[in-house]
């Protein structure tokens, strides 16, 4: 991983120092980071999505899904080197898996596009990274988090999910089902996404435990939509959400009896409680 200097002082080499960027005043850092952005129909959105995020930022990933509204003009206009790329499929998961083809970072951050995330926190995203972190993990529910976003229902169905995640897989998470996330992009080679739907934060936050993958949770507040109808129906969303924690400790249980049955498969990995 890269390294972590504070930043340059009068009498450091200029070249040296040419090589960070500083992202606070106590804080400088080497490796690119990506902010990926999926999104559809959210021109209206996007304002308030852009002004907060910070301009050391090696780029921004618009993800568009097919919009018919000026999603594409806006994000251009209001990030001139924003890079644009065509959604083929459906589906939050697609479209965050298709903006992380396209990332060039070492770091790759997901922010959506509704509004309800501060730009402004990703520091503290790229500095758990830089301090050892695999992958930083969004939370409402940590100390220091919040949510203006959430009905009671949805509450409690996030954390029946995150119980259920904690004690099949090992993990202690405070928050399950929240897309604001951040990591190194070698971690996409462990964690192997294959899901369309908003499940997509559900698997990748079991398959980075089942990884063996250090993971840091970040207290962030998730605030309201600004405009327009979000596409989440917590009943559906939260039966498909239960279909995937189901599928990966169904995974997890086969694979642990290929390796009783056949030593050679064994990796040496630590085994989860």
């Amino acid at each position: 991983m890269s390294s972590v200097v504070r930043p340059p002082t009068s009498g450091q080499d200029p070249l040296t120092a040419g090589t960070y960027r500083p992202i606070s005043s106590h804080l400088a850092i080497a490796p690119p980071v990506s902010v990926v952005i999926p999104a559809m129909n959210e021109a209206e959105n996007l304002p308030y999505v852009f002004k907060t995020l910070p301009d050391w930022i090696h780029e921004v990933v618009l993800v568009d899904g097919n919009s018919t509204d000026d999603t594409v003009e806006v994000a251009r206009e209001l990030w001139p080197k924003v890079k644009v790329v065509e959604q083929r499929g459906k589906g939050k998961g697609d479209a965050l898996i298709t903006g992380f083809e396209a990332c060039t970072g070492d770091i790759i951050v997901m922010v959506d596009a509704d509004g309800s995330a501060d730009g402004n926190e990703i520091v503290s995203y790229v500095s758990a990274l830089v301090s050892g972190a695999d992958f930083a993990k969004g939370s409402r529910f940590a100390n220091g988090g919040g949510t203006d976003d959430m009905t009671f229902i949805r509450k409690l169905g996030n954390w029946a999910l995150c119980t259920i995640v904690n004690r099949k897989f090992g993990a202690r998470y405070t928050d399950l089902c929240y897309g604001y996330n951040a990591f190194w992009r070698h971690c996409l080679d462990k964690i192997d996404l294959d899901c369309t739907g908003f499940e997509v934060e559900t698997l990748m936050n079991i398959r980075v435990v089942k990884a063996g993958l250090k993971v840091q949770e970040i207290p962030s507040h998730e605030y309201l939509r600004i405009h327009g109808t979000s596409n989440l129906r917590a009943v559906r969303d939260g039966f498909r959400v239960l279909k995937v924690i189901l599928k990966e400790r169904s995974n997890r249980r086969a694979l642990r009896r290929r390796e009783h049955h056949s030593p050679m498969l064994n990796t040496g990995r630590g085994e989860l409680s």
